[in-house]
């Protein structure tokens, strides 16, 4: 692990201290299972290095809690490295000395870095009890899960960050775009719980110069009542305008859903919208071996069928790479085909021929193959969102710590702690979703220069400083500064040849 992978906010403040690090190297262990390291840990007047880079020693010394917040951000990071690398390792008695260790630095209250490490440690102590069945299910019997809290932290979200509202800005403005001069407009939302994005998109539509189409909504969510409150939301807002409208709800969760169910009418021009929900279908495939799955094979043959510039530069470059790379690497088609769920549904979603599909992803690989990988990945992802929040929300502030704990947190938590079917944060990068878009028959829509101008205006008019759009072959992906963390891109229905 360089020090160049670490956060760009951590990197400034390691620099302008001029601190010494050694980093732990989770991927590289001596014989005995201890950590490899490079050059030693230093700090100004503190003289030795840290005394708990030799295993078992015990709790640390007081003098820790003392630390500055640079080196305090810096040893939790080297022992979260160590903690995790334990508990991947299996080594439970000494992944618990360093989540002892971490216990003493670490605060749902305090800075970023601070923040990061108790909701890792929680993970990894999380996965840890796992081993223990009995012990697990008894200390988790009594949880309740609440769904309508589940929306009420999402909609915080949607508050306290731009990454939601950026996302409907520039999904809205290829829908409007595609849409044009069209009479009957059909919008199935794969996951329908905040009206505010068709809110906006009923007062856009309301001012097309040739006026404002019949608009259907189908709306999926797994609770009624949420469904319940979307449709008399929008109706509100349709009737102000008299614009005329439907709501068709769909309780289902997204893997059960019958696309058969949504009805789509002849003469309707069909536009798909999933935020970040695609990810949550590659679970279903985990059990599934990807070498002996036919629908590797069927998606290898479609690839033959369509014009190679729609694979993008990488197949117009090399087409033979189809074949090349092996099952098991991250960008292969036969790894990529073989999501039997993943691609039935996207399969199912060509069969209704939109005229426009917009995707929102988290900008992240949190689907690696090894759990040091998702862990290493998802401290660098994870930081830069704590950051974000860091930048404009009160530490104090009871609405940014529901939504670090119970959705930053509960994701970690699933990234780390779970697996099989139970790991539903999935998230790939963008590259990933193309050539798995392009395999399913869809085509790449460029998104316009003006719903980037619009989502720019909207951060530069909410005072929303330090997030970037950019441009990344023809999708739009949202970034804190240089860190990408979102994506957002635009398909379409294509025929094969």
């Amino acid at each position: 692990m360089v020090l160049s992978s670490y956060p760009s906010s951590l990197l400034l403040r390691v620099h302008r201290h001029s601190v010494s690090v050694r980093i732990v190297d989770p991927k590289m262990a001596q014989e005995d299972g201890s950590p490899v390291t490079s050059s030693a840990m230093y700090f100004p007047g503190l003289g030795s290095p840290y005394p708990w880079l030799s295993p078992g020693i015990g709790s640390p010394y007081p003098w820790l809690r003392e630390l500055k917040s640079e080196e305090r951000g810096l040893c939790l990071i080297q022992l979260l490295q160590g903690c995790a690398h334990h508990v991947a390792s299996g080594s439970i008695d000494q992944a618990n000395v360093w989540l002892e260790q971490i216990s003493q630095l670490a605060s749902a209250g305090g800075d970023t870095m601070q923040r990061i490490a108790a909701y890792f440690t929680e993970a990894l102590a999380d996965r840890m009890l796992k081993g223990l069945p009995g012990l697990y299910k008894a200390l988790n019997s009594t949880k309740l899960s609440s769904v309508a809290e589940e929306i009420h932290i999402k909609r915080l979200f949607f508050e306290l960050c731009p990454f939601l509202k950026l996302s409907y800005v520039i999904s809205n403005q290829a829908i409007v775009e595609a849409m044009e001069g069209e009479k009957m407009v059909h919008i199935i939302d794969l996951h329908s719980f905040e009206p505010a994005q068709w809110i906006n998109l009923i007062q856009t539509l309301n001012a097309r110069p040739e006026g404002p189409p019949h608009l259907r909504i189908t709306g999926i969510h797994e609770q009624k009542e949420v469904l319940d409150q979307m449709a008399a939301r929008l109706i509100e807002e349709a009737e102000k305008y008299d614009i005329p409208f439907q709501f068709n709800p769909i309780v289902s969760k997204l893997e059960n859903l019958d696309v058969e169910s949504l009805r789509v009418k002849t003469g309707e021009a069909l536009a798909v919208c999933s935020v970040l929900q695609l990810h949550s279908l590659l679970a279903t495939d985990d059990d599934v071996n990807r070498r002996k799955s036919p629908l590797a094979t069927k998606n290898l043959q479609k690839v033959m069928h369509i014009n190679q510039l729609t694979l993008g530069e990488w197949l117009e470059k090399d087409p033979i790479s189809v074949y090349s790379l092996s099952p098991d690497s991250s960008l292969s088609p036969l790894s990529l085909g073989a999501s039997p769920k993943m691609g039935s549904f996207l399969t199912a979603l060509w069969g209704l021929s939109p005229k426009l599909m917009v995707i929102t992803e988290q900008e992240s690989n949190h689907n690696g193959h090894t759990l040091m990988d998702r862990i290493m990945e998802a401290l660098h992802y994870y930081a830069a969102l704590f950051d974000c929040l860091e930048s404009t929300v009160s530490r104090a502030s009871m609405e940014r710590q529901k939504v670090e704990k119970m959705l930053f947190g509960e994701e970690i938590k699933n990234i780390i702690s779970c697996e099989g079917t139970d790991r539903k944060e999935r998230h790939e990068k963008l590259e990933k979703w193309i050539l798995r878009l392009e395999l399913s028959g869809f085509g790449r829509v460029q998104l316009s220069y003006h719903g980037r101008m619009q989502a720019k205006k909207m951060l530069r008019d909410c005072g929303y400083d330090g997030y970037e759009i950019k441009e990344d072959n023809g999708c739009l992906v949202i970034c804190w500064h240089d860190r990408p963390l979102f994506s957002v891109s635009a398909w379409r229905f294509r025929r094969y040849e």
